[in-house]
């Protein structure tokens, strides 16, 4: 073999090498993959979020920066932004779109596209709403992680009612425009009838209803709460706290989060586990798997979390026969 003959050899068998190791995604760009982040909150709010993602990632071989970029579209709290931000990132022509906040970002990314596969992390039952066709068959563009959230409002009242023994009146912040609600309510009704206790439900469907919502349970004299599992809670988390706090009525909420700014008490998911996995799913489809082939990732483990600071701020003594099964309490 002469050796221009061997340098051509040896040539194509480096760049077969360097092909059969690129993600399929970035073959058809040609470039460094680029993947969208649509967010219904802030950069700064959404850290936890975005950290857990990137995690994902680099466990997919993905490292930003380096062998891939992102291209985030926040909406700062205004959902109605959410359509136009999907639209701007199928222009960019964006591998795939990772969803953050909910079932209102899901739908904005679904709704703007059929063919870029969209990766999502929702609340509750993504079939209902009409993300996917079932949980171990997505089809379609769409897959990705269900935090199961609102199934867990019953098991949330009776941590509660552990807590504050003798309320006989709990009040429950839903959201009306949530396509779970129903659902929430009646097992809220169904478990509360069961402790001989009544659920007085009180709607609020933005940020001004949350202040008359809390002269409403002082007026009826509630004596602990429950904020419904939604994505308009989670994004007005700290307020929320702040009422709660300030009212000084014991309340139990969907996540860590709404506890890591002050609240009481959280049963649910992990936010962070969840979009850590919506990370490796967003590798994987890079590497060329169809989301139609990714299952719907539901948790398996749900986390108890106090915070005693926020008890003694409201005056509560909380039995140490639930701080002893708590996953994690704040002193």
């Amino acid at each position: 073999m002469t050796i221009r003959a061997r340098g051509r050899r040896n040539f194509i068998m480096l760049v077969a090498g360097f092909l059969a190791a690129q993600p399929l995604a970035a073959l058809a760009q040609g470039k460094m993959p680029v993947i969208g982040l649509l967010g219904t909150s802030s950069a700064e709010e959404s850290a936890n979020v975005t950290d857990a993602l990137r995690a994902g990632l680099n466990e997919s071989g993905f490292v930003e920066g380096q062998n891939l970029a992102i291209e985030y579209r926040w909406a700062h709290g205004d959902d109605e932004r959410l359509p136009t931000l999907a639209s701007e990132l199928v222009k960019r022509r964006v591998a795939l779109i990772v969803t953050a906040g909910g079932e209102p970002a899901a739908l904005a990314a679904k709704a703007a596209t059929k063919t870029i596969p969209v990766v999502f992390v929702v609340n509750g039952n993504p079939i209902t709403i009409g993300l996917v066709d079932s949980l171990s068959k997505p089809g379609g563009n769409a897959t990705g992680m269900s935090l199961v959230a609102p199934m867990l409002d019953a098991k949330r009242l009776e941590i509660l009612s552990e807590m504050v023994p003798d309320t006989r009146l709990v009040a429950a912040l839903v959201n009306p425009n949530y396509a779970d609600t129903d659902y929430q309510v009646g097992n809220l009704e169904s478990a509360a009838g069961e402790r001989r206790q009544k659920i007085d439900v009180l709607n609020v469907q933005n940020e001004r209803g949350l202040e008359a919502a809390f002269v409403k349970i002082g007026e009826e004299k509630a004596g602990a709460l429950v904020v419904g599992a939604d994505p308009l809670f989670v994004r007005l988390h700290k307020q929320v706290v702040t009422l709660a706090t300030s009212n000084k009525i014991p309340t139990i909420y969907e996540s860590r989060e709404f506890v890591a700014a002050g609240g009481l008490a959280s049963y649910g998911a992990s936010i962070a586990a969840a979009y850590r996995g919506a990370g490796t799913y967003a590798g994987r489809i890079l590497k060329g798997v169809k989301p139609a082939d990714l299952p719907i990732q539901l948790p398996t483990t749900f986390e108890l979390i106090i915070n005693l600071k926020a008890a003694k701020a409201i005056g509560l003594q909380i039995p140490p026969t639930v701080t002893a099964r708590a996953d994690e309490v704040i002193e």
